[in-house]
C-alpha cells in the first residue's frame, strides 16, 4: 500500500537553449546586407568597445567555381577578410582619432576670425548681409523640385480672388491623392465647411483647369476628358468611347464601332488619342525615387571559363574589437557592476564579430553551389534553369534546410544576365516526356512565353496547342498547368490574343 508522503528525488534531465547569442547569429543570417549595416550601426552606438574598421588594402572573400571541379572552400576561408578580434586588434592600434585636428577651421594666424568673419558681419560698402545666423548652411540655398500642393496652391491663389473660394480650393487641393484623382465625396466636404454642395462644385469646375490637366478628376474617365477637352478632342464620339471604356479593354471592336458611330480606321486614331494622355496626372509631381537593388554576392567570368564568386564588400559590414580601449577600462575598473559590464560588452562584440564572419562564409558556400547546380543558367539563359530545391543544396554543404533557407532569402546576387535573388534559382520539376530530365518550371514558363510571342495573327496558339509543341520538345505538361502558368505570367487567352491583334491596338 502507498503512503503520499514527502520525499526527495535526484533527476537529470537535457534542454536545449536558445541563447540569446545564437538568436542574434539566426537573426543577421535572414538579413540582407543593408540591414545588417544598419543593424551594425546600431549596435557601434552601445558597444564602446566596437569600432568600425575602415578598409584599407584590397580584401574580400571570394571562391572561383570550374566547370566540373568542387570548390576549394578552404581558400574561402582563407581569403575571406571579416576581420576577428585578434586580427583587429593590431590594426585598431593605427586607427585614426576621431577628430581630425588638420581638418578644423580655427582662427588664421594672419586674419583674426570674429567680428566680419565669413556668414557673419559683412563689413563692406554694403552694410550687414542676410546671413546672421551662425548656423546657417550650404544645403539651406539648394534647390527642390516643387510639390503637387505647391504647384496647384500657387494657382489657386492667382485664379479665386475671394478669400471663401480660395479655403474650398485649398481643402480641395488637401484631398487629391498622388495621381492627382479626388477621391472623396463633397458631401462630405460641404459638411465641414458648412456650405451647399453646389458652391463646392463650382470651385471644383475652375480647379479642373489648373495646370497639369487632368488634375482633380473623380475617375479615369472625367480625367481623360479633361485632358482632351484642354486639346479641344472632346466630340461626341470620343465621349461614346469614353463611355464604353469597357469594351475597349475587350477589344471588342465591332461594338465600339457601332456606339461611336466611326469605321475601323476612326476608331484607331480615336484609340491613339487616348494613349497620349496620362491617366494619372499627379504622378509628374512628388515622384518616389525607386531604390535600387544592391547584390549581396558578385560573380563573374574568368579566363580559363570558370565563375569568380564574391561577396559585395561595398555593402558589406566590416567591425573591429578595440582590444586597446578595453585594456584601459579594465584596468580602471573598480566596482563588480563596472567589471560586470565591461566582460558582457566585450563578449557582445566578440560575437558579433564571430557571427558576421560565420554569416559571410555561409553565405559564399551557398551561391557557391548554387552557381555550380546552375551552370547552365548562367552560361545559357533561363531555358537550362534545372530543377532545384532547398534539400539538394543542404545535402550538398552539409548544413540545414533551414539555415539554407534563412541565407537565400532577401539575398541578391549580380549575373551575367542580370541581378536575382537567391530564391530565384529554386523551382519544382516538371516531368519530361520518354523519361528524360526533368524541366524547371521556370523554364517552362519561358518557354510558354516565347512560344506565345512569336505567334502571328493569322495562327493563335491555344492552350491545347501549346501543350502539343511542349510535348514535342520533350516536357510533359497539362493544360491546366499551361493555363495557370499563363495568368500567372498575364497573358491574355488564344480569344482575347485574336482579338487584340485583329483590331491593330
Amino acid at each position: 500500500m502507498n503512503r503520499l508522503a514527502p520525499r526527495l528525488d535526484l533527476r537529470q534531465t537535457q534542454q536545449l537553449v536558445m541563447t540569446p547569442q545564437l538568436q542574434q547569429a539566426i537573426k543577421l543570417l535572414q538579413l540582407s546586407n543593408l540591414e545588417v549595416a544598419q543593424f551594425v550601426e546600431e549596435e557601434l552606438a552601445q558597444n564602446p568597445l566596437l569600432e568600425r574598421d575602415e578598409p584599407g588594402a584590397e580584401s574580400g572573400a571570394a571562391e572561383i567555381v570550374d566547370r566540373g571541379e568542387a570548390p576549394d572552400l578552404a581558400r574561402a576561408d582563407a581569403e575571406t577578410s571579416l576581420l576577428d578580434p585578434v586580427a583587429g586588434a593590431a590594426q585598431s592600434n593605427e586607427a585614426p582619432l576621431d577628430i581630425d585636428y588638420d581638418n578644423s577651421f580655427t582662427k588664421g594666424a594672419d586674419e583674426p576670425q570674429g567680428e566680419g568673419e565669413f556668414l557673419g558681419e559683412w563689413k563692406g560698402t554694403g552694410g550687414r548681409s542676410d546671413f546672421e545666423d551662425s548656423e546657417f548652411g550650404l544645403e539651406q540655398t539648394l534647390a527642390r523640385p516643387v510639390s503637387l500642393r505647391e504647384h496647384l496652391l500657387a494657382q489657386a491663389g492667382v485664379d479665386f480672388a475671394e478669400p471663401r473660394d480660395r479655403i474650398v480650393a485649398a481643402r480641395l487641393v488637401d484631398l487629391i491623392d498622388d495621381c492627382g484623382y479626388l477621391s472623396a465625396p463633397l458631401g462630405e466636404l460641404a459638411a465641414k465647411l458648412d456650405i451647399d454642395e453646389a458652391e463646392i462644385e463650382r470651385v471644383l469646375k475652375r480647379c479642373q483647369r489648373f495646370d497639369p490637366p487632368g488634375i482633380f478628376a473623380r475617375s479615369l474617365k472625367e480625367c481623360l476628358a479633361l485632358q482632351l477637352a484642354e486639346r479641344n478632342r472632346l466630340d461626341p464620339c470620343m465621349e461614346k468611347l469614353l463611355e464604353n471604356l469597357d469594351l475597349l479593354a475587350k477589344r471588342d471592336v465591332a461594338a465600339l464601332q457601332r456606339l461611336c458611330g466611326c469605321d475601323n480606321e476612326d476608331l484607331q486614331d480615336m484609340v491613339a488619342e487616348l494613349r497620349s494622355l496620362d491617366p494619372k496626372p499627379g504622378l509628374a509631381f512628388d515622384r518616389a525615387l525607386a531604390s535600387p537593388i544592391v547584390p549581396d554576392v558578385l560573380m563573374r567570368l574568368a579566363a580559363d571559363r570558370s565563375w569568380i564568386i564574391e561577396l559585395n564588400q561595398e555593402t558589406l559590414p566590416r567591425v573591429l574589437v578595440n582590444t586597446r580601449y578595453h585594456a584601459r577600462v579594465h584596468g580602471a575598473v573598480r566596482t563588480k557592476q563596472e567589471k560586470e559590464f565591461v566582460a558582457e560588452r566585450l563578449h557582445a562584440a566578440n560575437w558579433l564579430v564571430k557571427s558576421l564572419h560565420q554569416r559571410a562564409q555561409t553565405i559564399l558556400k551557398v551561391s557557391v553551389e548554387i552557381v555550380r547546380q546552375q551552370d547552365g543558367f548562367f552560361r545559357h539563359g533561363v531555358r537550362h534553369l534545372k530543377p532545384l530545391v532547398l534539400r539538394d543544396i543542404a545535402a550538398a554543404i552539409d548544413m540545414h534546410e533551414s539555415t539554407v533557407s534563412r541565407v537565400t532569402t532577401n539575398k541578391f546576387i549580380a549575373t551575367p544576365h542580370g541581378i536575382f535573388e537567391l530564391k530565384y534559382f529554386f523551382t519544382s520539376a516538371i516531368p519530361a516526356s520518354g523519361g528524360g530530365d526533368a524541366h524547371s518550371a521556370e523554364a517552362v514558363r519561358d518557354h510558354i512565353r516565347g512560344l506565345i510571342d512569336a505567334e502571328t495573327a493569322a495562327e493563335i496558339l491555344s492552350d491545347d496547342r501549346i501543350v502539343e509543341l511542349l510535348k514535342a520538345s520533350g516536357i510533359d505538361i497539362a493544360r491546366r498547368t499551361v493555363a495557370k502558368y499563363r495568368e500567372a505570367m498575364n497573358i491574355a487567352s488564344s480569344v482575347q490574343r485574336r482579338r487584340e491583334k485583329a483590331s491593330g491596338f
